[in-house]
């Protein structure tokens, strides 16, 4: 018993100091974006002119802009894309080539960026060259959003991927079989049944997503081009010349929008899980119900 109690003493200062080392450094983080002084580390007073004028930098503004735009229209191509691979791995088991598949979407997870951005490059850069001698024009297809979401779909495709074959293993595929019984369609049975029931598993791959093209820095310098500077790039090109106080004000604003779409993420999960337990539970009592009055009967 008493080995028990010191284990679980151990357990819960273990799980305090590795919250304290994660978030220590955001809260500070958090509490210098209101500095007034122009020295990040030298406390001023309390002030919110760096929001101001973080509002009033139009070159952070426009990266953030292009870097939101790149990261959702990537997490929607990632998220239907790898809801399609991870339905053929985890209902198609065997299927002629299925290792080489599962190891190429899977790949650029366990590849390095400067690799898989590299790769990218080339690619494009002889698409281009092809489209050119065809079209004769191949402008659409410079080093800018398109050529950078094209990376990060790929990236976060294998996430999402990976998150949907696990979600779809862990199913029961009773109701998918008993629809089939019943005549239903294999699409009808995927829109009607097997998409709500991964619901949560694909927001969750979508926050993902995000989360990676937000954060990517290494393709996107491959894929970029002139006037295309995402966030990344222009945080790192600051941070180069020396610490900005503009840049924890972004980092505060960023660490806000995270938090609020993790938390709002969170109750939808747990909500929908709330929400089968009960179905669950109704389902079986009122099939004992029906046990007892044919007992009866």
């Amino acid at each position: 018993m008493a080995k028990q109690q010191n284990l679980s003493w151990f357990l819960k200062a273990a799980l305090i100091l590795g919250l304290v080392f994660l978030y220590i450094p955001l809260v500070v983080l958090v509490i210098y974006s209101f500095n007034d002084s122009k020295l990040v580390t030298v406390w001023g007073g309390f002030s919110t002119k760096w929001y101001a004028k973080l509002l009033d930098n139009d070159q952070i503004l426009d990266a953030a802009w292009l870097s939101l735009r790149i990261a959702v229209s990537a997490s929607l191509a990632a998220v239907v894309l790898g809801t399609l691979a991870g339905y053929a791995l985890a209902r198609i088991k065997r299927f002629r080539g299925s290792t080489l598949f599962a190891g190429m979407v899977s790949a650029p997870m366990v590849m390095p960026d400067v690799i898989t951005g590299l790769s990218m490059l080339l690619l494009i850069m002889q698409v281009q060259t092809l489209l050119k001698g065809i079209f004769g024009n191949a402008d659409w297809l410079g080093n800018g959003f398109f050529t950078i979401f094209l990376g990060h779909t790929t990236l976060c495709m294998a996430y999402i991927t990976v998150l949907i074959r696990a979600r779809l293993s862990e199913l029961d595929q009773s109701l998918e079989e008993a629809a089939m019984d019943l005549g239903a369609r294999p699409l009808k049975i995927f829109f009607v049944i097997t998409l709500p029931l991964i619901a949560p598993a694909i927001a969750s791959g979508f926050l993902l997503g995000i989360t990676l093209s937000l954060d990517d820095l290494v393709i996107t310098s491959f894929l970029s081009g002139p006037g295309s500077s995402t966030l990344p790039q222009v945080i790192f090109s600051r941070v180069k010349l020396g610490l900005d106080p503009q840049m924890n004000v972004l980092a505060t604003i960023i660490i806000g929008i995270v938090g609020t779409l993790v938390i709002l993420l969170n109750w939808y999960v747990m909500r929908q899980t709330t929400r089968r337990e009960r179905e669950a539970a109704e389902a079986e009592r009122q099939e004992k119900l029906a046990m007892e009055q044919a007992l009866h009967h």
